[in-house]
């Protein structure tokens, strides 16, 4: 890793910490389904890694489809407009839906979302999410299967980038200011 800001990263959870936890909320989720056959919705691009860790997890039947959805574009702070780029294509009619999150900032653009696939009928939706960063949050919608709750600061690993970049790191470090 020749890039400087790999040093000045400062450890938040550690690829062993997100591991337990995935874990844990795999098997709540398990229990809370019962024989439902879910539809797992992934919020592209942050929430791949945990997902994809997530439902392997979980070990039952389910589907998994995606949305993208933004308010960042390539910058660190939301601009307040939120643009649904990539909508699901599986009907949520009737269905258990659970959304899956990366992070909850302001927890704006995830609350025009979930309304969004509220109107559509589901038979329940839950929300799955890895960070909760409570300090700027004006989200309204309970968390189900919450991760960590985590001090403010940019976060970047296991998903989560900056520019489109530090996804791949295994866990979650803070970005110097």
């Amino acid at each position: 890793m020749g890039d400087d800001i790999y040093r000045n990263l400062e450890v938040i959870l550690t690829p062993e910490q997100i591991k337990a936890r995935v874990d844990e909320i795999a098997g709540e989720i398990v229990r809370d389904i019962g024989d439902s056959v879910p539809i797992m919705v992934g919020i592209l691009k942050g929430s791949f890694i945990f997902l994809s860790d997530l439902v392997r997890a979980m070990g039952v039947q389910l589907e998994v489809d995606f949305a993208r959805i933004s308010s960042y574009g390539n910058e660190t702070a939301t601009s307040g407009k939120i643009k649904v780029l990539q909508d699901i294509t599986t009907p949520v009619a009737g269905r258990d839906v659970i959304v899956v999150e990366d992070i909850i900032d302001t927890g704006l653009t995830l609350n025009h979302y979930m309304n969004l696939l509220e109107a559509r009928g589901p038979a329940s939706i839950r929300l799955c999410c890895l960070i909760n960063k409570t300090h700027r949050q004006e989200f309204h919608h309970k968390i189900d299967y919450l991760g960590f709750t985590v001090p403010e600061g940019f976060l970047v690993g296991y998903g989560l980038d900056m520019g489109g970049k530090y996804r791949n790191l295994r866990g979650v470090y803070r970005v110097p200011a």
